[in-house]
């Protein structure tokens, strides 16, 4: 009579830092849809990034197998301008106490979410992932910046020193359920869709748009953002190595097409039903003049987007109206 296998081990949790977050919230959508039910998640009242033993003693506690990173200080043009510090400071740490425990505790796979303010300013377009370090960043949100290529380099290094396998995902401009409403420190759609949202309802003849209009910028709908991460963890390690090197491993999400604000501006307004004039002041910073992702890597590997500007607005708006949305 044989003896019965032993049943395969179960494997640890899933831990998404930052579950509440636009991205990080959307992951969790991504991966329950997928059936995993074993997700790791503290808030931040309950978990301090910043508190280093704190966070040694969740993966110590909990031996996460996999680490989703999207916890990050995050902002608008504004608010990049206004906290500099904390932007650089909080990304920096939480980064760092992540990343050093995951690799401490045996975490078999990460992934690092950037942004795509690590490129430079005048960086051609569309911004391939062989353009980081080549120029100076955008003076605007240069620390945050920062903070996102040293977490991409720190991912780098933990894999050639420890044989991790860390990786990194640098989105376009994001928008979409559980986005940040504020007035100043949103980014330009929700900013935009609650400017004219406020003065569909007040009646009012003109909305003020920051800025020229003139620059071009590229978004991506959450939940596709969030796929995209679901798919990059879950490539065999050979097919990842194969579309990137050592010390160039992160890989662009977008959707490869880009607008000018003025454009967005008017898709917004026609998404909200608002029918007065638009203006614009330029007194106020544009920041980088264009901002396109090269998504061939991506691409390449078997992945693209597959929700419009038009649809993704009118979903974003639907919740917006439904009062589920962060104002502050």
């Amino acid at each position: 009579m044989s003896t019965p296998a032993a049943p395969e081990p179960r494997p640890g949790p899933i831990y998404v830092a930052g579950h509440r977050g636009m991205v990080g919230s959307a992951i969790c959508r991504v991966l329950r849809a997928s059936g995993r039910d074993d997700l790791l998640l503290r808030t931040h009242a309950e978990l301090d990034l910043t508190n280093q033993s704190a966070v040694e003693s969740l993966f110590e506690r909990e031996r996460p197998e996999q680490v989703y990173l999207a916890a990050a200080r995050v902002g608008g043009i504004h608010a990049n301008s206004t906290y500099p510090a904390q932007f650089i400071y909080e990304n920096l740490v939480m980064e760092c106490h992540v990343i050093h425990a995951a690799w401490k505790h045996g975490v078999k796979r990460l992934l690092f979410l950037g942004s795509s303010c690590i490129y430079p300013r005048l960086a051609d377009q569309p911004m391939r992932e062989e353009a980081l370090l080549t120029g100076k960043l955008e003076s605007t949100n240069e620390p945050y910046a920062i903070a996102k290529i040293a977490g991409i380099k720190l991912c780098e290094s933990y894999n050639r020193q420890h044989g991790c396998d860390f990786r990194s995902v640098m989105p376009t401009n994001l928008y979409g359920p559980g986005d940040n409403y504020h007035a100043e420190n949103s980014h330009v759609i929700p900013a935009l869709m609650r400017r004219f949202h406020d003065a569909k309802l007040a009646g009012a003849p003109e909305v003020m748009i920051w800025g020229t209009g003139t620059p071009r910028r590229e978004f991506l709908f959450v939940d596709d953002m969030a796929q995209a991460c679901v798919f990059v963890m879950g490539l065999p390690r050979t097919a990842y190595d194969a579309e990137t090197k050592p010390m160039e491993s992160h890989i662009n999400v977008g959707s490869g097409t880009d607008v000018t604000i003025a454009e967005l501006a008017g898709a917004i307004a026609r998404v909200v039903g608002y029918k007065g004039r638009m203006s614009y002041d330029a007194s106020r910073p544009d920041g980088t003049p264009r901002k396109l992702m090269d998504v061939a890597r991506l691409s390449r590997l078997g992945f693209c987007s597959n929700t419009s500007l038009e649809s993704g607005l009118k979903l974003a708006y639907q919740e917006f109206c439904e009062g589920d949305v962060r104002s502050l």
